[in-house]
């Protein structure tokens, strides 16, 4: 008997070691901030402050009323986010609400975390870096976001003359220019507010990039809520050379989130970042070069990750490769190129990303092309998609956004490696591929192990009806020539 008690003993003080406080870091809310309510989260038994972002509605209607510049502000419902640092794993992180919980997804799927529910709780492990997004009794709308981020290290003197430093605390900004060789530092357990100054046109950015060797990191978190969508303006506007952007949090961006613009040489990292008002992209990657993006989360109403060349812009853009990430679509597309293709696109590779949420009225993948340039290699592959509304298109053709008098030309396209799991969700399209004329055409497209709702996509799936076709198959028209599947 004294031997089972002290075997017992044993195994509940190396359960209690297994999990250290000292194993993660949680930064304090801001005195002032209005926390969530719906949601507990604790991490090792340290509480992490649970904050609110706004998102799209559920209502169909209220979502594109919200495309509208005028009411936008007026059409949006409430998601949470928590966040920690994870020095050491494993760490254990406990969920709870008020109500008694019937069910609950952990996304991504693909990341198999186990979970135990008991009463109002829910108990899972993790062990690594990662986002995970938690869906209780259904609620896919106002659900948790968890950002598990890695543990911070070279964190900037706030005394050095080229750090633009935020402490802990709630700052408010109008307008701020960083130049050459400078760091926008938020730290964990800040709110930086944009706001508007009386003098200010309508347009501008938060916060102005120009310049070589800039960095934008820090665990904070940056609210651009204040600013009415009618003022359209950025949360950054990039133009840089050598630009990392790690860590923080952006949220509620009146116009595009991340606009990059004529870069060289980006490293985007550990981002997250929402958005519910018409036009919030998520990124956007217009005339650059050597852009990465990687392991970081985006939920927005507009296009989350997306490759321009918009007039006026003074290069083509390739070399783009963006990978390890969590996408959350809301109303238009998750990862795709155009419109506004007035210059070259070519080599970016889409791979290794979890589409977790896709409600939106367009395209999940897409290459949407309404002007004259060339569209050459890019790749989609090794991507997961857990819901989907419309899957894959290619367009060439005319829209609201064109400015060039001839179309262009979308050439050796790769879909490898992907699987959609609608579980349950509507899928309307599958694949459309649709060129203009025979001078501007789709030629050459692989699709190579593409399985849909447990179906493998297949050669015979081809169908050449532009009109009335089927949801299920690759619908083309005359314009497109040599599509392959594997």
């Amino acid at each position: 008997m004294k031997k089972l008690f002290l075997f017992l003993t044993v195994c509940m003080l190396f359960a209690s070691c297994k999990y250290s406080k000292n194993d993660v870091v949680v930064y304090p809310a801001p005195e002032g901030e209005v926390l969530n309510t719906k949601f507990k989260v604790s991490v090792n038994g340290k509480l992490a402050p649970v904050y609110n972002a706004r998102i799209c509605t559920e209502d169909m209607q209220g979502r594109h009323q919200a495309g509208i510049v005028a009411v936008s502000d007026m059409y949006y419902d409430l998601t949470a986010f928590a966040s920690f640092d994870l020095k050491k794993g494993p760490a254990k992180v406990t969920v709870s609400i008020e109500g008694p919980i019937y069910t609950a997804k952990i996304l991504p799927a693909s990341y198999r975390t186990k979970s135990t529910i008991k009463d109002n709780t829910i108990t899972f492990e993790v062990t690594q870096p990662q986002q995970l997004t938690v869906e209780v009794n259904g609620d896919h709308i106002r659900s948790l976001h968890l950002f598990v981020n890695p543990e911070e290290t070279n964190i900037p003197d706030p005394n050095d003359p080229n750090v633009i430093y935020y402490g802990p605390g709630i700052h408010e900004i109008t307008s701020v220019p960083v130049s050459s060789n400078q760091t926008v530092y938020i730290a964990g357990g800040a709110i930086v507010r944009g706001i508007l100054s009386e003098q200010e046109q309508r347009r501008g950015a938060s916060f102005v990039l120009r310049g070589d060797n800039i960095t934008f990191r820090g665990r904070g978190i940056f609210d651009q809520g204040l600013v009415p969508r009618a003022r359209g303006r950025q949360t950054m506007s990039v133009t840089v050379n050598n630009f990392k952007l790690e860590g923080v949090v952006l949220c509620n961006s009146s116009t595009w989130t991340v606009s990059l613009r004529d870069c060289n040489n980006v490293h985007i990292d550990n981002l997250k970042l929402f958005g519910h008002r018409a036009n919030s992209d998520g990124i956007d990657i217009n005339s650059s070069f050597d852009v990465l993006v990687e392991n970081s989360f985006l939920r927005t109403w507009d296009d989350l990750i997306v490759v321009k060349t918009l007039r006026g812009s003074n290069q083509d853009a390739g070399r783009i490769h963006v990978r390890k990430c969590v996408l959350y679509n809301e109303i238009a597309h998750a990862l795709s190129i155009g419109a506004e293709l007035t210059r070259n696109v070519e080599d970016v590779l889409f791979e290794d990303c979890d589409i977790i949420g896709d409600h939106g009225r367009e395209w999940t993948l897409r290459i949407y092309h309404t002007d004259k340039a060339l569209i050459k290699n890019v790749r989609f592959e090794n991507i997961r998609v857990e819901e989907s509304v419309k899957f894959a298109s290619l367009w060439i053709n005319t829209a609201i956004w064109t400015t060039d008098t001839l179309r262009g030309h979308i050439e050796d396209i790769v879909f490898r490696n992907i699987t959609v799991n609608n579980s349950g969700y509507p899928l309307h399209k599958e694949f459309e591929f649709l060129g203009f004329d025979a001078d501007h055409a789709i030629k050459n497209v692989l699709i190579e192990n593409v399985v849909i709702n447990g179906r493998k996509v297949v050669q015979d799936d081809i169908v050449r009806s532009p009109r009335n076709a089927p949801k299920e198959g690759i619908v083309i028209n005359d314009y497109v020539y040599n599509v392959t599947v594997k």
